[in-house]
């Protein structure tokens, strides 16, 4: 991490990284909506325009032509072709590893907000996977929205950190902490389905990127016990809860998808019609190459 803008020790190469950031990150939701052709075969302009997005804000919004079609090639090409290969085999996945995200009551998926239509709070995905299997790129792709709500709120994780940098420095230092978050184990009747998983909430990878593991779930979560550490969640509670220019709020329709280095996110509640709200959702252990 030497000479890393994320390494407390080096504030000259922060201060940098810091006036970089805030000079290019986006202010305007529009400003990262990219309007594409068939997403399975990006032009080279597509490509690149999806591509800037991502390296300013860490996701970009794609608005295909695609509608309601239902091909789950339309993720799996379109992640590929950002050098999203390696997809995460979680639970509740469909066989190719790629999660149909709908109202879901058997018994595999009761368990799991993201296939009720209750909301789900701040979070990346995969905060509760190992070490080794990190979730640092995700891909969601709507192929029908719900009647009502279902909407995504998205901030950029570099952003936060960057907040919680300049407010307090220390703070950064207690969230890299290798035990700062713990998950529980989780046991369906009996039987363990996950072990227990402690890791720090900022990281920075081998290529030098910031990665952030986090959930601001209530239950189920143990936070290292010391002063610092909780004052620097309390503080990253508040600032997900506090409206910011950073703070983007939006509803993917037919069609349309968001391809991300894993920021935080929320989904409001919703309420179904006929046709129930579909989405694929595509984790990944690779970055999104290039940015």
């Amino acid at each position: 991490m030497s000479n890393s803008p994320f390494d407390l020790h080096h504030d000259t190469a922060y201060q940098r990284w810091r006036e970089h950031k805030l000079a290019t990150a986006p202010t305007d939701l529009n400003a990262l909506i990219v309007e594409i052709g068939d997403p399975r075969q990006l032009t080279a302009a597509e490509h690149d325009a999806i591509l800037d997005r991502c390296r300013v804000a860490n996701m970009a919004i794609y608005v295909g032509n695609s509608g309601d079609d239902p091909d789950k090639a339309i993720p799996a090409t379109l992640g590929a072709s950002f050098g999203l290969q390696r997809l995460d085999h979680n639970r509740g996945a469909d066989e190719d590893a790629i999660t149909s995200l709908t109202v879901q009551t058997d018994g595999a998926h009761r368990e799991y907000i993201p296939y009720s239509n209750r909301p789900i709070d701040w979070h990346t995905d995969g905060y509760y996977n190992a070490p080794a299997q990190q979730i640092h790129g995700l891909l969601l792709h709507c192929v029908h929205p719900a009647a009502e709500g279902g909407e995504n709120a998205l901030l950029d994780h570099e952003i936060a950190y960057l907040q919680i940098r300049d407010h307090n420095p220390e703070f950064i230092r207690a969230l890299m902490q290798q035990n700062c978050m713990t998950i529980p184990a989780h046991h369906i009747d009996g039987e363990q389905v996950r072990p227990v998983q402690s890791g720090p909430v900022f990281a920075v990878r081998a290529d030098g990127a910031l990665h952030m593991r986090y959930t601001n779930r209530a239950r189920n979560i143990v936070w290292h016990d010391d002063p610092l550490t909780a004052a620097a969640v309390a503080y990253l509670k508040n600032l997900l809860r506090t409206d910011s220019p950073w703070h983007f709020l939006g509803k993917l329709q037919a069609g349309w998808g968001l391809i991300s280095n894993n920021v935080l996110h929320t989904r409001t509640g919703f309420t179904d019609d006929d046709t129930p709200r579909l989405l694929y959702r595509a984790r990944y252990y690779d970055r999104i190459v290039g940015c």
